[in-house]
């Protein structure tokens, strides 16, 4: 059974997944919660399984551990069940979609694309023939109405009686994903000066998480800060927003920037007894309760549901009432660490496309490798030899990151 390569084994999955060999040998009860999930995936992973069942695997992972298990499972020569959000991860590994839908399943042979496409095409065919099948019902009805009674067309009305007690409509369920409508509109134009850091430096828990931070943003920007270091992106986040003071360095706001932050942690937002309405009305650009209710119907809080109080929301929808504030706030600057954490794949979509064709600029995080190769027009990444910052997509950074390692390891 390979027993004398199974400690060998053991440590490239841990390390694949980022567990670094001076941990390998500590006690599980020592380690973060982060490690613990990376952990659980290794023991998972271990001793080549006949079939792995995985839910939400990539969850908790940064992305170059992300990487790392995407190749593992497309090398995997066994079969993979297996539940995910993230698009990209997805495609890269899946050969059949199963669709949960409608109250039944059904599997399409092919990736998340193909099932989208797939699926929308059917949709659309079954719309069509309906639709021509509705025309042809009217075409009929007209007819009988109109002859029935004369005598020399009775025998054709009763033939066409015939021929549309055959028509069968297709059934047209309605579907059980519904898509929130995320559309951030500032209330400015904002102007060519937007960000300036100069030289911000941040020590917690006696480590220097930001090291003599620069750069500028502009107007045209939409940044993704990526990399295993998220802490750095965080504080840095937490600083922009006011939320922190740095030790050293300091930022400027353009003087026609507003902006809005979403924080990784929305837990101390709603510690209060507010209902959604309430905790919302503050940032409403109208104060009337029904404005309010009917914005967050559109954020797929229907009917009483925005008299829930926060302290007992979701995660899911937390992400969806803060998401709820930034827009009706109008900022032309959103701050994002995280957006996608606790959102199905609808809620996911709806961001991503939001934030498309928001006229603004976005700095953020993500896990999500398509949310940010479809986002991101430049890319800044916090390295322990300092940080890299480049204007391309985040595609094109991967693959010269990885021509760097490759030189690297040849020289």
């Amino acid at each position: 059974m390979n027993g004398w390569e199974a400690e060998a084994d053991a440590a490239t999955l841990l390390n694949g997944l980022g567990i670094e060999t001076e941990v390998h040998n500590k006690i599980m009860s020592e380690l973060p919660d982060t490690d613990k999930v990376k952990i659980l995936l290794a023991r998972a992973l271990f001793g080549n399984p006949d079939i792995l069942l995985l839910d939400e695997p990539t969850n908790h992972l940064d992305l170059d551990s992300i990487r790392w298990l995407e190749e593992f499972l497309i090398d995997f020569e066994n079969t993979i069940i297996v539940v995910s959000h993230d698009r990209y991860f997805l495609n890269k590994v899946c050969t059949h979609t199963v669709d949960l839908d409608y109250g039944k399943m059904q599997i399409y042979a092919g990736n998340y694309d193909f099932w989208y496409e797939s699926s929308q095409l059917m949709i659309k065919q079954m719309k069509e023939a309906n639709k021509k099948k509705e025309e042809k019902i009217k075409e009929l009805q007209e007819f009988i109405q109109r002859f029935s009674a004369n005598a020399s067309k009775s025998k054709q009305a009763t033939s066409r009686k015939r021929a549309l007690e055959k028509i069968e409509l297709d059934t047209l369920r309605p579907s059980s994903r519904k898509y929130p409508y995320v559309d951030f509109k500032p209330d400015r134009e904002i102007g060519n000066e937007v960000l300036t850091v100069t030289n911000l430096s941040k020590t917690i828990d006696g480590e220097k998480v930001l090291d003599n931070v620069s750069f500028t943003v502009g107007h045209d920007d939409k940044i993704a800060f990526v990399g295993s270091y998220g802490i750095a992106a965080t504080t840095l986040f937490q600083i922009l927003s006011g939320e922190m003071e740095p030790d050293e360095g300091d930022y400027k706001w353009g003087i026609t920037t507003s902006n809005s932050y979403f924080p990784k942690d929305n837990t101390p937002y709603f510690s209060g007894n507010d209902t959604i309405v309430d905790w919302l009305m503050p940032f409403s650009p109208e104060k009337d309760a029904t404005f309010v209710r009917g914005f967050l119907g559109r954020m797929l809080f229907k009917g009483e549901d925005g008299l829930k109080k926060v302290n007992v929301l979701s995660g899911g929808e937390k992400v969806r009432v803060m998401l709820s504030k930034m827009m009706m706030l109008g900022s032309n600057v959103l701050l994002l660490d995280e957006p996608t954490n606790h959102l199905d794949m609808e809620s996911i979509t709806s961001v991503n496309n939001g934030l498309i064709k928001f006229p603004g600029v976005v700095l953020f995080t993500s896990q999500d490798h398509q949310f940010i190769q479809t986002i991101a027009n430049r890319i800044i990444e916090f390295t322990p030899n300092g940080m890299i910052d480049k204007v391309t997509t985040y595609d094109e950074y991967l693959d010269n990151d990885e021509m760097a390692r490759k030189r690297q390891a040849l020289s």
